[in-house]
């Protein structure tokens, strides 16, 4: 799976794309299909983290001013969703960039699914104002979309969340992204016409299989 993923990042074609794991496993599948990966320290408490080391061990000259961070449980994610995380940091006011979609039938109470709160009016990119897993809508305005959860941090964005101690509310919401806006960070995304099938469970694994069995490419509609 994780190859899988590896695959679609390097389809997004925005830059180098390297695979940062605690799995001596998952970093010689990615070394065995011609990619790039980087053992890291097992404790850490999240991705942020995780990559933030990898990015300090791979350039440690910073070069690269923006970093992505794709989970690795999407193997059917569009490239095109990743490159359209970058387009928030286009507004040098935007800390951090992630996507959000249209919310399906029901999925306003399922706590399962994160809500982003954003007025977008018509375009393509707004300002987050608000992230919950609860139907009710926070201070701050905006509609609930789906959240999805891909990041594209600035580089000392990234160096600054993960200092910062763990916040009130991203405690009860269990919601890392909340930290940052509880910090006076500014998040903003990018709208994408649908959300990608994330693996959680064998059953989802084996919904996935089915899917890129039947779609020659199975990144895309």
């Amino acid at each position: 799976m994780i190859v899988h993923v590896w695959r679609r990042a390097t389809e997004a074609a925005i830059g180098p794309v390297v695979v940062a794991a605690a799995d001596a496993a998952i970093v010689d599948a990615v070394a065995r299909a011609g990619g790039r990966a980087v053992t890291t320290r097992p404790d850490h408490p999240s991705g942020s983290d995780r990559i933030f080391e990898a990015l300090q061990a791979l350039d440690p000259h910073t070069a690269h001013d923006v970093v992505v961070n794709v989970q690795g449980d999407l193997p059917l994610l569009d490239p095109r969703a990743i490159r359209a995380a970058l387009a928030p940091l286009a507004d040098p006011a935007c800390d951090i960039a992630t996507l959000a979609a249209a919310l399906e039938p029901g999925e306003i109470n399922s706590r399962s699914v994160v809500k982003l709160w954003a007025d977008f009016g018509g375009k393509t990119v707004a300002r987050a104002r608000a992230f919950a897993r609860a139907a009710a809508p926070p201070p701050g305005g905006g509609a609930p979309h789906h959240h999805i959860g891909l990041y594209a941090y600035r580089r000392a964005a990234l160096a600054r969340f993960v200092v910062l101690p763990p916040s009130a509310n991203e405690k009860r919401e269990n919601l890392e992204q909340l930290r940052a806006l509880d910090a006076g960070m500014r998040i903003d995304a990018a709208l994408v016409d649908a959300v990608p099938f994330g693996v959680d469970t064998p059953a989802d694994l084996e919904r996935a299989r089915a899917l890129m069995r039947m779609r020659p490419d199975p990144a895309r509609p």
